[in-house]
């Protein structure tokens, strides 16, 4: 059986006034203010159909929504489509490895 490989992990560029959320702000303590906020998220459609969703509202992460600036592809274009678990695993890889460089990040 072939694998099912059409998952992929995105980052959205959030703006700077998500900082002012206390839940986001406590779980980024050390961000680095040169980078922007970001959220981590993993789809089954493409990117931009992802990033009009939270726009839109629909099955939409509230950070995401509400502060959602631009799609980010330089830090996941090189990331290949994957199955549900491993988009899973990379989405929360990613975005720990984001959040050690100094971004403020929020997944999920």
């Amino acid at each position: 059986m072939v694998p099912d490989l059409h998952h992929i992990v995105y980052v959205i560029e959030l703006d700077d006034s998500v900082l002012g959320e206390p839940k986001f702000a406590s779980a980024n303590p050390n961000h680095d203010p040169d980078l922007p906020c970001v959220y981590v998220g993993q789809t089954g459609l493409t990117a931009e159909q992802r990033f009009e969703n939270h726009r839109s509202g629909h099955k939409s992460n509230k950070y995401a929504r509400k502060y959602c600036v631009r799609l980010l592809p330089r830090l996941y274009e090189h990331l290949p489509a994957m199955t549900w678990e491993d988009s899973k695993a990379m989405e929360r890889q990613l975005a720990e490895d984001l959040r050690d460089q100094g971004y403020a990040v929020w997944w999920g």
